[in-house]
């Protein structure tokens, strides 16, 4: 027999790692992470043109960049986009592929073969993997809690907790990551001033954060409570 806070915690912890898994997979697969807002949008420049040189496989970051501060921008994880005047404003996406995701980030782009910048490279490529890296272990969780229903063991109720706030840590590091990376973000010479703020889906990954630690705080409460009591009650029967 489980007591009925003990199964009060499971309901509640289950209820907040779903919703941080909505909330975190809704955050990667959108762009609005982070937006740039520009005063002067040139409505004369050729579309054509401008789709060639933000769609280019041989991408460089200034190149991109450029865009998204002259073209009122939105960067996420696997999305840019820009506005482009096609005969109204509308917005123009395009998904980063994965060379793209590990390509290193040079620190003087367009010298011939500049040195690398690690910082950078490693801020970009965490940005994304952690976010993934967070979904699996809440998945690999939700797999041993199932096994553990099959069981009718509360021991892996346990390591339940533990992959949730690994998750959690995750989590808030593709957040300081892709923040990081984003003030680190260098425009080309001439790009316009434009004024830059965090989107919808940044704080949607940045709730999932408490969300996943406190489903592994009741996790573990509930683990560590029943082991008690059980060990309690069978010291109870032998004497």
């Amino acid at each position: 027999m489980v007591d009925n806070r003990y199964a009060t915690a499971l309901v509640i912890g289950s209820v907040l790692s779903l919703l941080a898994t909505v909330y975190l997979s809704v955050a990667v697969g959108t762009q609005h992470w982070f937006q740039y807002s520009s005063k002067h949008v040139d409505k004369t420049e050729n579309v054509t043109s401008l789709r060639e040189r933000f769609m280019a496989d041989d991408w460089e970051e200034n190149t991109y960049s450029d865009l998204l501060f002259h073209r009122n921008g939105t960067l996420g994880l696997w999305w840019r986009c820009i506005q482009l005047p096609n005969p109204k404003m509308e917005t123009f996406c395009v998904p980063f592929t994965l060379p793209q995701q590990f390509k290193a980030i040079p620190k003087t782009p367009g010298n011939g073969e500049p040195e690398e910048d690690l910082l950078r490279t490693y801020l970009w490529r965490c940005q994304f993997l952690l976010p993934l890296v967070s979904l699996a272990l809440v998945f690999l969780s939700a797999l041993v809690g199932f096994c553990a229903c099959l069981c009718r063991s509360f021991t892996p109720t346990l390591g339940v907790g533990v992959l949730h706030f690994l998750a959690g840590l995750c989590s808030l590091g593709a957040v300081c990551c892709f923040r990081a990376s984003v003030h680190l973000l260098r425009p080309g010479d001439g790009a316009p001033q434009a004024e830059g703020s965090v989107g919808w889906s940044f704080y949607l990954a940045l709730i999932s954060f408490p969300l996943q630690m406190m489903a592994g705080a009741l996790f573990l409460w509930a683990a560590r409570s029943h082991r008690k009591s059980y060990t309690r009650i069978t010291a109870y029967r032998i004497a």
